[in-house]
């Protein structure tokens, strides 16, 4: 049986996250546009967008949602003694279009293919407008792991992350975790579950959980990603300076 979703049109008004479906879970709208205005709309309600190239955009907002709270977090003892025994070098914001085309590439854990061209240029387009981030992990100066995602007020919200060396897309969370407490994020938004995410420590919340806790904070003033680097620094990470996107 064909699902009826409502269909968005040129306003950028969703309706609301508690319409979604249970089945798939949090399925809510179908088309509109990854404009950067539209996008942040979307993060602002509690709504992201995810589908394949085959299919319209969609747009979803699950219950439970999968989220971290970076005060729980500590590093495993091996992945300490990875920061203190390889050759990383951390980054921020000097490679976001590289990071996302290495996300798109499918990975054991998830199939993440679903990053399609219009994806990358919707992201690409909010990193240049300051709402998007990227943290990159290098090491014998080639780009080996990191992640991405958009910021919101009081709210990073987590979008794929990718590693082709062992340790390195653990190496970019550890940091980001780092950055949460330097900015304040009571909670980082990671979206849907999936086994890597819960190795890292994610839990699930309701979708009223979520939504309570964004409403708190979209509208504070976002992280001066600026001091990033200086929070890392002051954390033990080893930095590169000698990258920037082309």
């Amino acid at each position: 049986m064909a699902i009826q979703l409502p269909w968005l049109d040129r306003s950028l008004t969703f309706p609301a996250p508690e319409l979604a479906l249970r089945e798939p879970d949090g399925l809510l709208a179908a088309g509109g546009d990854l404009s950067p205005q539209r996008l942040l709309a979307a993060y602002r309600k509690g709504i992201f967008p995810w589908f394949s190239e085959t299919d319209p955009i969609l747009w979803w907002s699950p219950d439970p949602r999968c989220v971290f709270y970076p005060t729980n977090f500590t590093p495993s003892r091996s992945l300490r003694k990875s920061l203190r025994n390889i050759a990383w070098r951390i980054s921020v914001d000097q490679a976001f279009a590289a990071v996302i085309e290495h996300c798109a590439a499918p990975r054991a854990y998830a199939d993440d293919t679903w990053i399609s061209h219009d994806i990358m240029a919707g992201y690409c387009a909010l990193h240049e407008q300051g709402h998007a981030h990227s943290i990159e992990v290098w090491h014998d100066d080639k780009l080996v792991g990191g992640l991405y995602g958009v910021s919101v007020g009081g709210l990073f919200c987590g979008e794929s992350m990718f590693s082709v060396k062992t340790d390195a897309s653990k190496i970019a969370f550890w940091a980001l975790m780092c950055i949460a407490l330097d900015a304040g994020w009571p909670v980082v938004d990671a979206q849907f579950e999936n086994p890597h995410l819960i190795s890292l420590g994610a839990e699930m919340v309701s979708r009223t959980t979520y939504l309570t806790h964004l409403q708190k904070v979209r509208d504070l003033p976002a992280y001066d990603w600026a001091q990033a680097h200086r929070a890392l620094c002051l954390a033990g990470f080893p930095l590169e300076t000698g990258h920037q996107d082309s």
